[in-house]
């Protein structure tokens, strides 16, 4: 992969990690969004119009998500790959199963997606700062803060009975 040309001060070994590491950012921000669509589009039952509205809320903050690691990554020189097919061959979220219908089985999914994207930002967060970007880092530290409070919401309606 080459880096666009740019005035960055960063060194160009530390870009290309930070450019990675928003690349996988940016392709799981991407499937939460739709997973979190097809929770919202496909959720039924006694607790439906709460987590309706709660899945579309996850949708537009994971769509933020995906923009601040696109933004980012273009800042340093690479080259955002939000295309469908792309996201599909390097996501490592567990695909959404399409018969779920159920809140409490949308909960448990979404909630997966979400821990697993918030372990990989938390992760991303020291391997950023490691190699010595700490705006990248601190980047991926807002996103770790958004994921864990939409985490525990999620969740929350695994407690409800």
């Amino acid at each position: 992969m080459s880096l666009h040309p740019t005035r960055n001060t960063l060194p160009e070994a530390i870009r290309r990690k930070s450019v990675d590491l928003l690349g996988q950012s940016l392709v799981t921000a991407i499937d939460v969004q739709r997973q979190a669509k097809q929770a919202h589009w496909n959720v039924k039952g006694p607790n439906f119009i709460a987590l309706h509205l709660l899945f579309d809320e996850v949708h537009t903050a994971a769509i933020e998500w995906a923009d601040l690691s696109a933004e980012r990554l273009v800042a340093l020189g690479g080259a955002a790959d939000g295309r469908v097919k792309h996201v599909a061959d390097k996501t490592q979220l567990e695909s959404y199963p399409l018969e779920l219908t159920d809140g409490t089985d949308h909960v448990r999914q979404l909630s997966a997606a979400l821990a697993q994207f918030g372990q990989k930002t938390v992760a991303a967060i020291k391997e950023s700062g490691d190699a010595g970007d700490p705006s990248t880092s601190d980047l991926f530290t807002e996103i770790s803060r958004a994921v864990d409070d939409y985490l525990w919401k999620v969740e929350a309606h695994n407690y409800a009975k």
